[in-house]
């Protein structure tokens, strides 16, 4: 679970705004339209040995999707294994047969319901479950964040403009409302989580096969996020799912796929309320 009580701020629209004004990567030659199936859409970023699909926490459109992506790589026989920011590393449906229970995947996971509604992410965790394919957790453990505040060697994980614009996105993700004090501390744990996740892909990894990652938008970003961590030698493919239109498609991904908008919401008034 993100450091945050508030999960869904860094793959808030702020979040998605700020991404599109610190794109740094080209976008994929080819992007099929957005009511185009998902299985032809996943096919147009094949071969990847990663595929980083970025959602935000809140959109129901985007859970189906995930769903959808999960099925088309299964179908092709790809699907080496699902990662989620939503379980924490160390977290693995490896040793269940696919027709365990729901109960069974949940424990597996130690799924925290209450951070991440299983009803948004069950339905593509039991698909690759039931296909005989590995669930991973790739989240930083929350015990390990204190440690990661402090934890100087993640600064240089990131080049200076990068780590400056991560830091920005922190700022933003929490509403401008944190001390400056803790922009530093608090880069320091997404950096840290992303890196988990990096690991978890590359443990995960199979020849021939794509490993597939559901996290929020932010932690997909080429320039800052998960694909800065990943070996060279990989095939990395990002997606972030965009819900309603937010100006030009941010180049800090190979694909953007466009969902409904949702109802207007100030994410921030909870957060200033209780500062």
């Amino acid at each position: 679970m993100p450091p945050s009580p508030f999960p869904f701020l860094l793959s808030s629209p702020r979040w998605a705004l700020l991404l599109g004004a610190i794109a740094l990567a080209g976008c994929s030659a080819f992007a099929p339209a957005d009511d185009a199936p998902v299985s032809r859409r996943i096919a147009s970023l094949l071969p990847a040995d990663a595929l980083l699909i970025g959602e935000q926490h809140d959109a129901p459109a985007h859970h189906l999707i995930e769903r959808e992506a999960v099925q088309a790589l299964v179908e092709r026989g790809r699907l080496a294994a699902l990662a989620l920011e939503m379980a924490e590393e160390g977290n693995s449906t490896g040793y269940l047969d696919r027709t365990a229970s729901e109960s069974q995947v949940r424990t597996a996971l130690s799924w925290d319901d209450k951070a991440w509604p299983w009803s948004d992410y069950g339905p593509a965790v039991m698909a690759a479950v039931q296909a005989g394919v590995p669930v991973v957790g790739a989240n930083l453990p929350r015990e390990h964040m204190k440690d990661a505040m402090a934890d100087v060697s993640l600064d240089a994980q990131l080049g200076d403009a990068a780590r400056a614009a991560q830091q920005d996105a922190v700022r933003a993700g929490h509403c401008n409302l944190l001390p400056e004090s803790q922009i530093v501390p608090m880069t320091r744990i997404q950096i840290a989580r992303d890196r988990a996740m990096a690991q978890a892909i590359v443990k995960a990894r199979v020849p021939g096969k794509t490993v597939l990652l559901l996290s929020g938008s932010g932690h997909t970003t080429k320039a800052l996020g998960v694909p800065q961590h990943l070996p060279t030698d990989l095939r990395v493919r990002t997606v972030q799912l965009q819900a309603g239109a937010a100006g030009e498609r941010s180049a800090a991904f190979d694909s953007v796929w466009q969902t409904p908008a949702l109802p207007e919401k100030d994410y921030c008034e909870s957060l200033r309320r209780s500062s």
